[in-house]
């Protein structure tokens, strides 16, 4: 393809040319289609070639991009196709990008394949939120599942005095004053404790 700039002021000698390549993948069953590389002709003869890299699409489609530019802080998908011509001289930046270069119908773009990546970084920090949000409720789920009931079972059992018994005839209060040696101590009798059990 060559694109072709007419009559417009100092640009009607400049021709920019788009050399394509089709081939046939068995795995997809069908034709594609490649821009091998771009050459920049000035007045009949080439002033630059850069290479493409990954701008390719089904036969039938139309390759879309927002930018396709040899600068590296737009992906750099033109490559200077050798360090030694004029190529590395020349800045080259298509905006809104859309190529067809087979297949066209009544003149028309047929459906565009675009070159925006599927895992783009905010679609994989989403994906890593997703998986930590996962593990969070699997462990919650886990221990929810884990979690015994309280036994309502209580088993009371009598506990034996904590102080031994100073006379066995006193049967009174829980708590008997007992005297000696002017000390006055406690005899705790009938003292219960529960066992739950869980």
């Amino acid at each position: 393809l060559s694109l072709k700039f007419g009559d417009v002021g100092n640009l009607k000698g400049l021709v920019i040319r788009f050399l394509l390549t089709t081939s046939y993948y068995q795995l997809s069953v069908q034709n594609w289609f490649s821009l091998h590389s771009l050459q920049l002709l000035y007045n009949h003869s080439i002033q630059a070639t850069f290479n493409a890299t990954r701008i390719h699409a089904p036969a039938s489609y139309s390759y879309h991009c927002e930018h396709v530019s040899s600068l590296q802080r737009y992906d750099a998908l033109l490559i200077p196709s050798s360090a030694n011509d004029l190529s590395k001289l020349w800045e080259v930046t298509f905006t809104d990008f859309q190529i067809q270069g087979f297949n066209v119908q009544e003149g028309h773009f047929a459906y565009a394949k675009d070159c925006a990546s599927f895992f783009s970084p905010a679609i994989l920090m989403g994906l890593v939120m997703s998986l930590i949000l996962l593990l969070v409720l699997a462990y919650a789920l886990h221990m929810l599942i884990h979690l015994k009931s309280l036994d309502r079972h209580y088993e009371c059992k009598a506990s034996p005095a904590y102080f031994s018994q100073v006379k066995d005839n006193d049967i009174g209060d829980e708590k008997e004053p007992l005297r000696s040696n002017a000390n006055e101590s406690f005899e705790l009798r009938n003292q219960q404790f529960c066992k739950i059990y869980i």
